[in-house]
């Protein structure tokens, strides 16, 4: 059972998720897109939060929104390296070790001053290729932050 923090959320609903969001392609050009879809919307919204968005490793896209906090930056990179080496949402890979009844710290041993299993970490896959990046948002209570993170890459979608 999932904690509240997560939404009530499970891995197959996670699952079908990010398989809604599969792109047809992710250039350069769409990563600077989809951050500034992140930005329309933070700005609309007056959320704190900071943005960044990966491709092929390289950070195309980054803004730190009015009022959001420096330590924003620690979460993203920490959100980063747990989508990068499971190749799945933060969220997602919380739920699954919250799904076995423990933590991902306690399973996986991994230091959490160095790895976040907290929403808003969500990978970009491009069909028939894999995933290519990652969108991160930092800022927001932790499902909010994935949920962001996901409607900006429906939008994406939706301009394709």
């Amino acid at each position: 059972m999932t904690d509240a923090t997560t939404g009530g959320r499970t891995t197959a609903q996670l699952h079908d998720e990010a398989t809604s969001v599969t792109l047809g392609s992710f250039t350069q050009a769409d990563a600077v897109a989809l951050g500034l879809i992140a930005v329309e919307r933070a700005r609309d919204a007056s959320l704190p939060i900071v943005i960044e968005v990966r491709r092929l490793g390289q950070v195309a896209f980054r803004a730190a929104m009015p009022g959001s906090r420096r330590d924003s930056d620690g979460w993203i990179e920490r959100k980063a390296r747990v989508v990068e080496r499971f190749e799945d949402s933060t969220l997602a890979v919380r739920v699954k070790y919250e799904e076995r009844g423990t933590t991902f710290t306690d399973s996986t041993g991994l230091d959490e001053l160095q790895y976040a299993a907290h929403g808003g970490g969500v990978p970009i896959a491009v069909a028939h290729v894999g995933i290519v990046g990652g969108m991160y948002v930092s800022g927001l209570p932790q499902v909010d932050d994935h949920d962001l993170a996901i409607a900006c890459l429906r939008e994406l979608q939706s301009l394709s």
